[in-house]
């Protein structure tokens, strides 16, 4: 215990502190303000740091806040499109039933004029025969002044109702072509039979299929 006392005091009277081992000067020196304990990193803040979690929208808010800009006219825009284009089907319809309402009185004049021209095989003077038939041909021209001018109400749309009175038209260049041939023997021309309906103006002409088709229909053989 002395011993070890004695041994204490001799250390502590060293100059400088020198340690026994001769490798001291050799080893590695660490500054203690270099090496702090604990270290900073197992240190807890002083101040807590808080974390803010940024919320990600759904792509359908997303799609609904767009919506909510600009394109809240779409739907405004869409809806005057069907408007419109109701309105243009109800004028549509509208043209369809006074083209109809004329067409059907075409119908009944070339009913007159072919139950006529059937008695062409009786023994009846051909003046006399044709008499009734020849009495409808203003008729159909008036009628025909009809529908021109509900086309006149459309410009440049006459193929778009065509169809709403081209078999009547054929039918028609099929008697008057008939009644023709018995008058002169020869053939109606396209210009004879539009000056005969009148329709020889641009927006409203007969039109070269019909015609040619009531030339050679069947209606025009069977006499």
């Amino acid at each position: 215990m002395k011993s070890a006392f004695r041994n204490a005091v001799a250390l502590r009277t060293l100059p400088h502190y020198h340690c026994i081992n001769p490798h001291f000067h050799s080893l590695p020196r660490f500054s203690v303000a270099a090496v702090s304990w604990p270290p900073s990193s197992l240190v807890s803040p002083s101040k807590p740091e808080t974390f803010r979690f940024r919320r990600r929208s759904s792509p359908l808010r997303v799609r609904y806040s767009s919506m909510t800009g600009s394109e809240t006219d779409a739907p405004t825009s869409m809806e005057k499109q069907f408007e419109d284009f109701r309105v243009k089907l109800e004028e549509a319809g509208s043209l369809r039933e006074r083209i109809r309402a004329v067409v059907n009185e075409i119908e009944s004049i070339t009913r007159l004029m072919h139950a006529s021209l059937l008695h062409v095989h009786q023994s009846r003077p051909l003046s006399e025969v044709l008499e009734k038939p020849k009495a409808q041909v203003d008729g159909l021209k008036e009628l025909y002044g009809r529908l021109a001018e509900v086309q006149c109400e459309c410009p440049g749309e006459y193929y778009r109702f065509h169809n709403d009175w081209r078999s009547e038209t054929q039918t028609v260049v099929s008697l008057l072509a008939f009644m023709h041939w018995l008058e002169t023997g020869k053939l109606l021309m396209h210009t004879e039979a539009e000056e005969k309906l009148g329709m020889s103006q641009a927006e409203f002409a007969l039109d070269i299929e019909d015609y040619l088709i009531g030339e050679h229909s069947d209606e025009c053989h069977i006499y």
